[in-house]
């Protein structure tokens, strides 16, 4: 049963709001030392200004949808999903949110995810695979929503957008230093600092920037996403008052994906929007393990035994 009345954790959580200044202070320093690095390189900054706030712009206000496409993701409507919405609809209430825009997927992964840049612009996807096969029980894919509204709380979904920017332009630099390479030196002098030809130094040395400034940003976007899937674990067990109901339901979906019976396409067809599942679409076998952007199903289920037992060591007070 989910708790009544007015939630006493309905505000982001205070750890993950810290870390995410954190994070966004250590990648505005990487890339404050990134910058003048193209500054010492004389690289044209109008191109690169131009070119980073067209990727930003695109980026916060379609990643959403590029997200749901990805998938194939249809919006449905309380005549098409009328349980799913009084539902979503509820929990959303006891969480102090507005109703979420509701997308389906047509996909044996039993999963689900949140995307968009606000509460007011926020979707949670169900797949079909979580609905329907999956052996979920209601209060388990309650609690599963409730994971998916808590990153709405937190606001974290922006974050990670705008730290993923990050990365998207050290990798586009590389890029384009490789490309002006390939094609004339950049222009017939862009790049260098006399008149030597020392452009092969400038590309490696734009090419090195680029590379460090892009694994320092992935190793401190894991970190932080790691930490948001934890945060967004507590948000459910308090949402729901039933650790408990998660902890089985990631069993449930770990297992599912594991268990060699979902189509090999769909997990081709998930991999863009891994980093937003609730359980990423990852064969335990598969490399991309080591690099994942969730904590490991061992240390969510730590977590929420622990929250159980004070949950329960808290009724009996």
């Amino acid at each position: 049963m989910a708790t009544q009345g007015k939630p006493r954790w309905y505000k982001p959580d205070a750890g993950l709001a810290a870390r995410m200044v954190l994070t966004m202070f250590l990648l505005g320093l990487v890339y404050v030392a990134f910058a003048a690095v193209l500054a010492w390189l004389k690289v044209p900054w109008p191109l690169l200004v131009i070119g980073a706030l067209a990727i930003a712009g695109f980026q916060l206000f379609f990643s959403d949808k590029i997200a749901l496409a990805s998938m194939k993701a249809q919006y449905v409507d309380e005549q098409q999903a009328p349980q799913l919405h009084d539902m979503i609809g509820r929990l959303a209430a006891q969480a102090n949110l507005p109703k979420p825009k509701i997308a389906m997927v047509e996909t044996a992964i039993p999963n689900a995810f949140a995307t968009g840049r606000d509460a007011n612009h926020a979707v949670i996807a169900i797949t079909s695979g979580l609905l329907e096969g999956s052996g979920l029980s209601q209060p388990e894919i309650e609690a599963v929503v409730a994971h998916e509204l808590t990153h709405i709380i937190n606001k974290d979904m922006l974050v990670m957008t705008i730290a993923t920017f990050f990365s998207m332009i050290a990798a586009l630099i590389v890029r384009s230093f490789m490309w002006g390479a390939m094609f004339g030196g950049y222009g017939g002098g862009y790049g260098r600092r006399n008149n030597n030809d020392n452009s092969g130094m400038v590309v490696l040395i734009a090419i090195l920037a680029s590379v460090v400034t892009y694994v320092i940003s992935f190793i401190l976007i894991r970190a932080l996403s790691r930490y948001r899937e934890l945060a967004a674990d507590r948000g459910s067990a308090l949402i729901t008052g039933a650790p408990e109901h998660l902890a089985s339901a990631l069993m449930r979906i770990s297992g599912a994906i594991e268990g060699g019976h979902i189509p090999q396409q769909d997990f081709r067809q998930a991999q863009t929007v891994n980093a937003l599942f609730i359980v990423p679409a990852l064969r335990g076998d598969s490399l991309a393990t080591l690099f994942s952007t969730h904590p490991s199903l061992e240390q969510r289920l730590a977590q929420l035994q622990q929250m159980q037992r004070q949950m329960e060591g808290a009724q009996n007070l």
